[in-house]
């Protein structure tokens, strides 16, 4: 009996490790640069770098789009691969060296934590 718990339990963890592993394999999300500089792909959609929201060419590990004519360096094609699960190689354009972008920290505000929370055992 307490071998098939066993079992049970590891099985378990086995298929939420693959589970979280698999939705973190892909390139949506939100991208940060050490200069301050961020943008989102979810699908097809991308708001860039200045701000504006366009489509490009999606895959699971790849996006590739056109800067928008509001955005500097306008009719410039980007290229986007994903590394692992928080890195992206991206090309700013042809000529140019190759940028690793992060994925952006949660930002967690106590400003949002309810005002009846309870003080933890020990305050």
């Amino acid at each position: 009996m307490l071998r098939q718990a066993r079992a049970a339990a590891l099985s378990g963890m086995a298929y939420l490790g693959l589970a979280s592993g698999a939705l973190a394999d892909a390139i949506d999300g939100d991208w940060c640069f050490a200069d301050g500089r961020h943008f989102s792909i979810r699908g097809q959609r991308i708001t860039t770098p200045a701000g504006t929201t366009t489509e490009g060419d999606y895959s699971r590990h790849a996006f590739r789009y056109v800067i928008p004519d509001a955005d500097p360096g306008a009719g410039t094609t980007v290229t986007m691969q994903l590394l692992d699960e928080l890195t992206v190689r991206l090309q700013p354009r042809a000529d140019a060296a190759p940028e690793l972008w992060q994925r952006c920290e949660l930002e967690v505000s106590m400003a949002v934590a309810p005002a009846t929370a309870a003080p933890l055992k020990g305050d």
